[in-house]
């Protein structure tokens, strides 16, 4: 081979071995712009907003369906003036009744034993005292009843008082149209079912008025 090939070859060599550095850079720079910045301290664990606000929507969707939703509260109910006064005659009337009920069964058992008439007249009247109070408290009571039938607060004492009352309603009813008729000297067979009818009604009216009464109302 001649010097001047030998020149050539040499130059060539050199150039290769100039460009060869140059390429291995180029490439790290462009491998080295590939890759995400650096993350910076304290910033490894924060997720993403986009994640952070998915992983909320799901668990407020998740307490939704668990039913753990704040209910809303209660609607206020408002009581008329004239409920006010109802109950308050309701009360009175209630507590007036109940030692009236004391006198009449002790009446009523006296007659049973030892009819006379001055103790039927004193039955009789005290009879008519509890059947007034009686219609008072239907009355008042009914009304009342139906001005708060939309408040929750106390429903069932509410309910179970009123159907006791009108029981003893109708028991009261049924024990005068049982009362017995001593018209021709003696006492008819129905003076025995007009007592246990008589007892029984002062029974569920008695209970009624304690569980409104018991209960604060």
């Amino acid at each position: 081979m001649g010097t001047h090939a030998w020149r050539h070859l040499m130059v060539g060599a050199v150039l290769l071995t100039m460009a060869c550095p140059a390429r291995a850079q180029s490439s790290e720079e462009n491998a080295g712009a590939a890759l995400p910045a650096t993350v910076e301290a304290g910033d490894v664990d924060r997720p993403a907003p986009s994640i952070a606000l998915a992983v909320r929507d799901a668990a407020r969707d998740e307490s939704v369906e668990l039913g753990g939703q704040t209910a809303p509260p209660p609607r206020a109910v408002e009581y008329s003036d004239a409920y006010r006064l109802r109950a308050r005659i309701h009360k009175v009337a209630s507590l007036a009744t109940l030692p009236l009920f004391g006198a009449e069964a002790f009446l009523g058992q006296s007659l049973y034993s030892d009819r006379t008439s001055g103790k039927k007249d004193a039955h009789l009247a005290v009879a008519a005292g509890i059947g007034a109070l009686f219609a008072v408290n239907t009355v008042t009571g009914v009304w009342n009843l139906v001005e708060a039938r939309h408040d929750p607060n106390g429903s069932r004492r509410r309910w179970a008082h009123s159907l006791l009352m009108l029981g003893a309603d109708a028991g009261f009813v049924a024990t005068a149209a049982l009362g017995p008729s001593s018209e021709h000297g003696q006492l008819e067979a129905s003076a025995g079912t007009h007592r246990a009818v008589a007892f029984t009604s002062i029974g569920l009216a008695t209970t009624g008025y304690l569980v409104m009464l018991l209960g604060g109302h």
